[in-house]
């Protein structure tokens, strides 16, 4: 047993030590599947504390030929799977966190040569008798034991893409990087697996696409292991049960992530909420919020605006294809949109091609970002919304008229002023405050038409469900009177009780009126 060839099992027993572990380990049948083909070179990219590390000693215990893993996995779900068996401890594993190697040297070259002594070193003392051609290069040392013990290797490599992020313009040393990957496993016949972890997908580099044989699988395209990307829905509503914690605050705290369909929770906040029995933004506080607003304040291909959109609650378009996959290419917005993913600030939907914030508390990141300067509107508007949202349960129209009004004039040199649709994104934001305890939703199907902004109440939430529909140049009661004659009510089908029925009107003055009705369903 070695430190980075065929290490033991100890970092994976700390995850079954813990307190909350949840059983990943069909991952492991999916990587057997893949063991000795041309489709055994996995990249798999997700957010930091998205249990990539996790997943990397998982496959270290199993695989590692340094240990006996057997009593370790009996109880877990790989153990039911073919082949649990044929595989178990049975390869030569090099498990390495390029972060360790980084961390502790200056230069590429010094780094790759750092990691060639120390893999060197663990090879010398498991196969001292081997007949090596050169021991100081490292490709011909894993040549000559394969050739002579007939057991293939397996590379685990976790933080892969670490020089990308901590030396992002440093483009020489991440081409010789790759270099040393690509010599390092593409095309030899020692390797059965190899499984790299990181955060951002593979660098795109013509030629040095270097890395081209690995399948990537990352928060824009997980498919078909989605379900190991974080926490399941059925897998939070266990823990909720067991900890007593309410499933809905969950939800809305750190639900959110559609991963190629799949709802996925974060698993970092989702652990520390169960622990400690109370929500707060865990995950965010293991970065600082500047690391969000570098990007957000970039203004490309009118960024702010999008932005804007999703703090509001809506969803916007984004084509990921054209990403760099490194954190210094932004050609237009839906790069940095992209990259955003990748990071874990944002969401993709694949099927539509768009992109919101995923959750409560990364919302809160946002704003976080946004209080220090450059976005003074939309920053008085959220502070706002609470008086605009009590103004509206109390009925009183004429506040809610004026705060719009101010909402509505203060955004319109981010969005455009007499354009329905920009009016709607600024009234979700002037409601910000309403997120907390209602679902929004823009033109929803209802009764003989498309309501403009539904507020549907949370499940528990006691408070009264809102319909706002929006006029230019008419009347707010004409707004009203379309609510009830196309049957917007319909829409909340799902809800009884007592419904406010708003309508907006502003003129060529930019003048803003409203008029507020109840109605019960």
């Amino acid at each position: 047993m070695g430190v980075y060839l065929n290490p033991g099992n100890v970092d994976f027993q700390k995850s079954l030590n813990s307190e909350i572990y949840i059983d990943k380990t069909e991952l492991i049948a999916y990587t057997n599947k893949k063991l000795n083909t041309e489709q055994g070179y996995i990249c798999v990219s997700r957010p930091r504390r998205f249990g990539k590390s996790m997943a990397a000693n998982m496959l270290t215990a199993y695989y590692s030929r340094g240990c006996d893993s057997r009593e370790m996995f009996q109880g877990l779900k790989i153990a039911k799977h073919t082949g649990f068996e044929e595989h178990l401890n049975q390869y030569n594993v090099v498990h390495l966190n390029m972060q360790n190697f980084l961390s502790k040297t200056q230069t590429i070259e010094q780094m790759i040569s750092l990691v060639t002594k120390a893999v060197g070193r663990d090879l010398l003392r498991a196969y001292p008798d081997v007949d090596y051609l050169d021991k100081t290069i490292l490709t011909f040392m894993l040549d000559d034991i394969y050739e002579d013990s007939q057991v293939p290797f397996i590379f685990i490599i976790d933080e892969w893409d670490c020089i990308f992020r901590s030396r992002k313009n440093q483009l020489e040393e991440h081409t010789k990087y790759l270099d040393f990957l690509r010599d390092l496993l593409k095309d030899k016949s020692y390797i059965a697996l190899a499984y790299m972890t990181g955060i951002l997908p593979i660098k795109k580099y013509g030629e040095h696409s270097a890395i081209n044989a690995f399948y990537e699988y990352s928060m824009t395209d997980a498919s078909p292991i989605e379900e190991f990307t974080g926490f399941t829905e059925q897998e939070v509503r266990r823990l909720c049960e067991q900890y007593k914690m309410p499933f809905t605050e969950t939800k809305k705290w750190y639900d959110g992530y559609c991963v190629d369909g799949v709802s996925i929770y974060n698993p970092k906040s989702v652990v520390e909420a169960m622990l400690r029995g109370k929500f707060s933004n865990y995950w965010t506080k293991t970065e600082t919020y500047e690391a969000l607003k570098v990007y957000i304040d970039l203004n490309q291909d009118g960024l702010r605006d999008k932005i804007v959109q999703m703090i509001a609650g809506e969803k916007v378009p984004v084509n990921p294809d054209k990403f760099q996959n490194d954190m210094t290419t932004f050609h237009s917005a839906d790069d940095v949109l992209t990259l955003l993913v990748h990071l874990g600030y944002l969401t993709y939907d694949e099927q539509n091609r768009v992109v919101w914030i995923p959750n409560g508390e990364v919302r809160q990141e946002f704003i976080n970002s946004i209080e220090d300067g450059g976005w003074e509107p939309v920053v008085q508007a959220i502070r706002s919304s609470e008086r605009l949202l009590q103004a509206t349960l109390s009925g009183d129209a004429e506040t809610v008229a004026e705060l719009i009004e101010q909402a509505h004039q203060a955004n319109a040199s981010i969005l455009k002023y007499n354009d329905e649709n920009a009016l709607s994104c600024v009234i979700s934001l002037a409601y910000y405050s309403a997120q907390k305890n209602y679902t929004l939703h823009r033109e929803m199907p209802a009764g003989k038409g498309f309501a403009d902004i539904v507020f549907e109440p949370n499940r528990n939430c006691d408070l009264p469900a809102l319909i706002v529909e929006l006029k230019w140049g008419h009347s707010a009661e004409e707004a009203v009177e379309q609510i009830k004659r196309k049957d917007y009510l319909d829409c909340l089908k799902n809800y009884t009780g007592e419904v406010l029925l708003v309508g907006v009107n502003y003129d060529k003055e930019k003048r803003h009126t409203c008029r507020i009705e109840r109605a019960v369903i």
